[in-house]
């Protein structure tokens, strides 16, 4: 199997600045895409930020600028840098890979139980 873990999340004042990261491990054989979707109460799941296993990235428009996303392919973790949130951006945030498992021929999707941001105005 496969777990996904996030951690770096908490509580931050608006304007400051907050990392979080998330592992991966397991029988993983290599992962595609990596990413960062959020949740807010009374909201949907949305996409925050995404990486590719060459480290090219896409955005929502609200996080360009502010947020980075990276990853470091040795250690199967991605990251989500955050600076200058805003109270908009509280939400639960949640880690997804794309996971090609030893022994299978096609990824699979996993998510981590999510990490909650509080961004204080």
């Amino acid at each position: 199997q496969v777990q996904l873990v996030e951690s770096g999340g908490g509580l931050v004042q608006a304007g400051g600045s907050l990392r979080l990261s998330c592992a991966a491990s397991g029988s993983i054989f290599s992962i595609n895409a990596m990413g960062w979707y959020r949740q807010a109460p009374g909201k949907q799941r949305e996409l925050v930020a995404s990486i590719t296993p060459g480290g090219g990235p896409n955005y929502k428009e609200s996080a360009k600028g502010r947020f980075t996303i990276s990853r470091d392919n040795a250690k199967n973790t991605v990251y989500l840098q955050m600076n200058s949130p805003k109270p908009e951006d509280t939400a639960v945030y949640y880690c997804n890979a794309n996971v090609l498992r030893v022994g299978l021929g096609y990824g699979m999707d996993y998510w981590g139980k999510g990490t909650l941001v509080t961004v204080s105005s």
